[in-house]
């Protein structure tokens, strides 16, 4: 396989990969009242739910000690969520994706690796009304910065990390099925460690040096900066995490399409 293959899928295969997309969108909500109402719904819930505890549970504490709001508290923390949510939908996903899609890998022709592209832009579908919603809300806060628009850019090198990610996680849940399980233990930790609810410049220093080479890392701090502060990423350490995250995209495809002829055999 060529190793730009992965990014040829969307053009080999978009039919199909369109189809797929759409069945892991609309099925999320099948069979409920609202339907695809939850995912305008839910994202608005939890920064209504953020801005009442840091606006009310902790009176002005959080606005005396740092200089901002308990709405201002709540939209920083978004901006984490926002990017954190898709990434960790996606890898808490792909162990389990290849078993729940035995019909397709057990087809000598279906392109498999479609699958955890599919997973991902299906994710990244109900992760941009936590963007829309995130965007109206610095709107609404009284200031939305031309940086805004950057916001495509800055997500890009978590985007093909989570990608690679995806690939490499859904080939090895083929084998270990173990990792099914543990996946979504080692997510909601994670969340922790990345600079979800503090600023990345707050952690210990052990994660001040782990998050400086993490490109979700950088897409939370760049995302603050662009839509709070209004000013321009820092664009070396977005271009050299561009290619590491493209690095981890080429990797785990690669890892994917070695594995691709056992599927079948092991599930």
């Amino acid at each position: 396989m060529n190793a730009l293959n992965p990014f040829a899928q969307l053009l080999d295969h978009r039919y199909l990969l369109g189809q797929l997309i759409r069945r892991e969108v609309l099925a999320r909500y099948r069979g409920s009242a609202l339907g695809i109402g939850w995912s305008f719904l839910h994202p608005l819930l939890l920064l209504f739910a953020f801005t009442v505890v840091f606006g009310g549970v902790f009176g002005g504490r959080w606005g005396g000690e740092s200089g901002k709001s308990g709405f201002e508290m709540a939209i920083f923390i978004y901006c984490g969520l926002a990017v954190f949510v898709p990434f960790s939908e996606v890898i808490s996903q792909a162990p389990r994706l290849l078993a729940a899609n035995q019909h397709f890998v057990k087809k000598a022709v279906f392109p498999t690796q479609i699958l955890p592209l599919a997973s991902l832009i299906a994710a990244s579908i109900h992760g941009a009304v936590h963007f829309g919603l995130l965007v109206i809300a610095v709107y609404l806060n009284g200031y939305l910065p031309a940086t805004a628009l950057l916001m495509p850019l800055i997500l890009l090198p978590a985007w093909l990390l989570t990608l690679g990610l995806a690939w490499f996680l859904a080939a090895t849940g083929a084998y270990v099925r173990d990792l099914a399980h543990g996946m979504p233990v080692f997510a909601q930790l994670l969340m922790f460690l990345l600079p979800v609810f503090y600023p990345g410049s707050a952690a210990p220093a052990f994660l001040q040096t782990a998050n400086a080479i993490n490109p979700l890392a950088l897409a939370m701090e760049d995302l603050r900066r662009t839509l709070l502060a209004g000013s321009a990423p820092d664009w070396d350490r977005w271009f050299a995490m561009l290619a590491a995250a493209t690095v981890c995209a080429l990797l785990g495809h690669a890892f994917f399409a070695r594995c691709r002829e056992e599927f079948a055999d092991v599930l």
